[in-house]
């Protein structure tokens, strides 16, 4: 199994804060870890409310697909985790400017995201066809 399965990482996300990868690759698909509003460069949450976390969290996306050599267009599906879904305007005003494809999405509201941050974000994309 391990012989299919990818790594996919980049310094420019953060690296991942327990026993998971930033993403994997499985033939022409690409599954990413949930990615939270971590600074890359020095591993702290970074301060503000949804729309400062959002951008944040998006950018973060953007570096591991990049690593992968794809960008937002190649994304099919997102899974996304707000603690408040008061926050689910604004969060969508940020997530609209990177995903404008709209790809299919899930969004729910959770009690809590690790280090008490606001939102989550996951994502499938398709990778060019590597036959």
């Amino acid at each position: 199994m391990a012989d299919i399965l990818r790594k996919i990482s980049t310094d420019k996300a953060p690296g991942a804060i327990g026993p998971y990868s930033q993403a994997i690759a499985v033939g022409n698909m690409l599954y990413t870890s949930g990615q939270v509003p971590i600074i890359p460069e020095t591993g702290a949450v970074i301060e503000g409310d949804i729309l400062v976390q959002t951008t944040l969290v998006c950018e973060n996306i953007g570096a591991i697909l990049a690593a992968a050599g794809i960008d937002f267009e190649n994304v099919i599906k997102t899974t996304c985790f707000l603690t408040d879904m008061a926050d689910f305007a604004a969060f969508n005003s940020v997530y609209e400017k990177f995903f404008v494809e709209k790809p299919a999405r899930s969004c729910v509201a959770v009690r809590q995201l690790p280090r008490d941050v606001l939102c989550e974000i996951e994502v499938i994309a398709l990778l060019p066809d590597v036959n």
